[in-house]
């Protein structure tokens, strides 16, 4: 038995979707002809359609009974088929085939595709790191470092491992660990984690955690187990199949029994068949995901909308999501002769040759908003950890943090009461002081998105609670859930926080969505009950390890999918209502004998059609904007 078995299956793995359509299109041809009854043949055109559509399907259901068991609704159909052909009704046969095997090439085209997150997140490793010994420098695979070793990172590489850096001051791109665009100052003594990236400046350290230690490699592992732990939702249809069986062999034995006439049993067998109970899912889905398509929304798993309309929570990454996610220029203060349009061109013609991504984004900024070029700067100096200076004007220019200032950085208490209202917002500040005096400051920032607090606004209406999970500091993050009326907000958030907090609420029973753009958010968006990436901003990863991904991260269209996925849902309960009906409906006018299997078919096979037209309703449905007054009372 198992060699057949073996080899059922592996007749099963041939081909694939092109395969499908290729039979679907040939048995919907021999079908017409055989209704049609236009070309004589030696036998019925229909046995291309009970070949091709019928026999993948009684193998399957062989398979999944010897093998384990599994009672599926192909096994109903299977003995719909098999009782057809015994008594002559070969059409009745293949039709039901066909339309079987279109709703299961639905399903498979709404499949999740293959996913590669967690290679890419393996590729984001270090393979190689600079290892010095005896003053001498060595190029060796990452994974040969060990405890202490004493490594050099130069400009742009990704740190190998985790440590502590010994000499030398830079800046480093965190976005792997904590997701905030804004980069970190180093320098001796600080802590640097392996996979993030040292923006300028070279620096040694001394490694600390290694191998399966590493900060990466603990997120790698995060991702990992956050996907094993992902139910799958299964077809309604195979929920309920064994009921089905039970329900028809018993109400097709007992016309048998009682009539005597096999021909009633076998048309209850035909249109007891859940053929429009499969095709209720599949064409729903579908529908939905076009119209989601045409909202920026590129649904990559096939039950992610079907999981979508059960949340209850939305959390909420904040840079990149719904923030920009780059630096900008949010504030220009002058503290002397110069006016703020003026302290800004001097600035950024100091900053204009600047390796530092805080002075290539006020370089950025500037030519942006002004559309001017930027006025001639000489003696230009990078102090690594502090800032730049240079001449413009023909005066000296100091731009960077209070080090690089020294005495002229004395601030009044007015001016030191602005710029921790600054920092408390999470904002960086910049001093600029000309020929030894303070000059004024310049604030970036992470600016939010302008649609962010209408489309949280829009959430609470919808019963949808908005949760912050950042890797900001506590000041910062209610900061910005103020702005935009976010409630439940937690801050100095790492990767594990965020899988904890929602495993947390998946324990309470609690279904929840994550939103998020960078690698730090791949754990997170995995284990999610759906997880929604920024599709334009966002990391490859991140988008390979969430379910949906909006493509041109128009975050305002969020409410829109939720309501999406109710109504869709909606459609479905809608679609198995008037399948079941219909199906009852023949049953009972089967029994006394006014269906025969062909006429059976045909009209249980209405129901089919009536199920897709239904929903493809949902490919042009838009949610109904609230009115205000219609709203006020639900946040």
């Amino acid at each position: 038995m198992k060699p057949v078995v073996g080899a059922i299956e592996r007749l099963l793995e041939w081909g694939g979707t092109k395969k499908d359509i290729i039979c679907l299109v040939l048995s919907g041809l021999a079908l017409l002809i055989s209704l049609l009854d236009a070309v004589p043949l030696p036998v019925d055109a229909a046995w291309v359609a009970i070949v091709l559509c019928g026999l993948p399907i009684i193998m399957e259901a062989f398979v999944g009974l010897v093998t384990a068991l599994d009672i599926k609704a192909d096994v109903l159909v299977s003995l719909a088929l098999i009782a057809s052909v015994c008594i002559g009704e070969d059409f009745a046969a293949g039709e039901v085939a066909f339309i079987m095997q279109l709703g299961a090439l639905l399903e498979d085209l709404t499949v999740a595709r293959a996913r590669a997150g967690i290679e890419k997140l393996v590729h984001l490793t270090p393979q190689t790191a600079r290892v010095l010994t005896g003053g001498e420098e060595r190029i060796i695979p990452a994974e040969q470092v060990r405890m202490h070793d004493r490594l050099r990172v130069l400009p742009g590489e990704t740190i190998p491992v985790d440590g502590v850096i010994l000499t030398g001051q830079t800046s480093i791109n965190q976005a792997v660990m904590t997701g905030e665009s804004m980069p970190v100052d180093k320098e001796p003594g600080d802590a640097v984690s392996s996979g993030t990236v040292n923006q300028y400046g070279a620096f040694e350290m001394e490694a600390t955690k290694i191998g399966e230690d590493s900060s990466i490699q603990r997120m790698i592992r995060l991702v990992q187990s956050a996907d094993a732990g992902k139910a799958k939702i299964v077809g309604l249809a195979d929920r309920w199949a064994t009921w089905i069986v039970i329900a028809a062999l018993t109400a097709a034995a007992l016309t048998w029994a009682l009539t005597g006439e096999i021909i009633r049993a076998v048309t209850i067998l035909v249109v007891f068949c859940p053929c429009a109970l499969v095709l209720a899912t599949p064409t729903a889905i579908m529908a939905a995901i076009g119209n989601a398509t045409k909202h920026g929304f590129l649904v990559r798993e096939g039950d992610a909308l079907e999981r979508l309309a059960q949340v209850s929570r939305l959390t909420f990454d904040k840079t990149g999501t719904l923030t920009y996610g780059t630096p900008q220029v949010s504030a220009v203060r002058s503290v002397g002769e110069l006016s703020e349009d003026a302290l800004y061109a001097v600035t950024a013609a100091a900053e204009q040759f600047s390796e530092h991504p805080l002075g290539r984004a006020i370089v950025r900024c500037y030519r942006r908003e002004h559309k001017a070029e930027l006025e001639q700067a000489e003696d230009f100096r990078m102090i690594p950890g502090e800032g730049v200076i240079a001449k413009v004007r023909g005066k000296t220019v100091r731009a960077g943090n209070r080090k690089l200032l020294g005495d002229a950085a004395a601030l009044s208490r007015e001016l030191t009461e602005e710029i921790d209202a600054h920092l408390h917002e999470g904002s960086t500040v910049t001093y600029v002081s000309i020929d030894g005096r303070l000059a004024g400051y310049i604030v970036l920032s992470d600016t939010l998105r302008e649609e962010s607090a209408g489309m949280i606004a829009a959430l609470y209406q919808q019963h949808v609670r908005p949760v912050l999970l950042t890797g900001d500091h506590e000041e910062a993050a209610k900061t910005i859930g103020g702005r935009l009326g976010i409630r439940e907000i937690h801050a100095d958030c790492l990767p594990e926080d965020k899988l904890r907090y929602i495993s947390s609420c998946q324990e309470r029973g609690e279904a929840v969505c994550m939103i998020g753009d960078g690698v730090n958010d791949a754990p997170a968006l995995k284990k999610a009950h759906v997880g929604i990436a920024m599709g334009g901003i966002g990391s490859d990863i991140a988008v390979e390890a969430a379910d949906i991904a909006l493509v041109d991260d128009e975050i305002q269209e969020l409410p829109h999918l939720l309501a999406l996925s109710r109504r869709m849902m909606t459609t479905i309960k809608r679609n198995l209502c008037l399948s079941m009906g219909l199906n009852f409906l023949a049953i009972a006018l089967a029994i006394p004998g006014i269906l025969n299997p062909v006429v059976g078919a045909l009209v249980h096979n209405a129901g089919s059609v009536v199920v897709i037209v239904h929903s493809a309703l949902l490919l042009g449905w838009k949610q109904k904007r609230k009115s205000p007054a219609a709203s006020s009372g639900r946040s």
